[in-house]
């Protein structure tokens, strides 16, 4: 596999799409190689079935121009902080080696959302220990790698950013990205399947509007907020600011 420079990995196919599409289109679109490691099929979604997710997850991944879509098959609903979830996801970060990575919130409205974040927290720091053994497809003994830095999107539950990416240029891509679930998103109220919290139309403009709040608060169009792990966020270069022309 391709080393990768950005890996987001995500509890169900779609948290990525919903929380940092825009940012990893942008991060794409500028040449730098990008994933997705989802952990679960979403079995236990109300709409769609397993394999429909499967496929509307490489859809997005075209969409947003990613090197690489993996799915991990752990069980939705069942995610859990032990060693062999910890080992599967191990396996794929020692396989790409990404520098960064974007993981589920702390906090939030589901419960699968917390859980992953501490299981893929641990999962990360654990891959940097020589002694913690995985092997590659082949059999072969992996490396360790740890990635250098590791940021939080927002989901359902708000919280203080420390950053918002700037994704005015990406929001349509986003938009499209998100749409290429179609079993949930913006389903029509004809259709036989039941409505649910994500399927209807106000769901849709809810994370619009979120964009622009966030994207007002750094006087662009539309912003993704993240928060950073592990303390002050490295910087040492002051020319993304200094082209940057802020609308005030």
């Amino acid at each position: 596999m391709t080393k990768l420079d950005v890996l987001a990995i995500a509890a169900h196919p779609d948290d990525t799409e919903l929380c940092c599409a825009g940012t990893l289109a942008k991060l794409a679109a500028q040449g730098l190689k990008c994933g997705v490691l989802d952990l679960t099929r979403g079995e236990m979604g109300t709409r769609g079935t397993p394999e429909q997710r499967l496929q509307e997850a490489q859809d997005a991944a075209s969409v947003l121009g990613l090197k690489t879509r993996l799915n991990l098959g752990l069980p939705d609903n069942g995610l859990a902080n032990t060693h062999n979830h910890q080992h599967a996801i191990m396996r794929v970060v020692r396989e790409l080696k990404p520098d960064i990575c974007f993981i589920n919130s702390p906090v939030d409205r589901h419960p699968d959302h917390g859980h992953a974040h501490k299981l893929t927290l641990d999962a990360l720091f654990y891959s940097g220990l020589k002694m913690r053994k995985t092997v590659n497809n082949d059999g072969v003994e992996q490396d360790p790698w740890r990635p250098a830095h590791i940021f939080y999107y927002m989901q359902d539950t708000p919280f203080e950013p420390h950053l918002v990416f700037d994704i005015s240029e990406t929001q349509s891509v986003k938009e499209q990205a998100i749409l290429a679930f179609k079993t949930q998103f913006n389903v029509p109220e004809s259709d036989e399947g039941p409505q649910t919290y994500i399927s209807g139309e106000g769901f849709f403009e809810t994370l619009r509007s979120r964009a622009r709040v966030f994207g007002h608060q750094i006087g662009v169009t539309y912003g993704e907020p993240f928060q950073y792990h592990g303390g002050p966020i490295p910087f040492g270069d002051l020319s993304y600011l200094l082209n940057h022309k802020r609308i005030r």
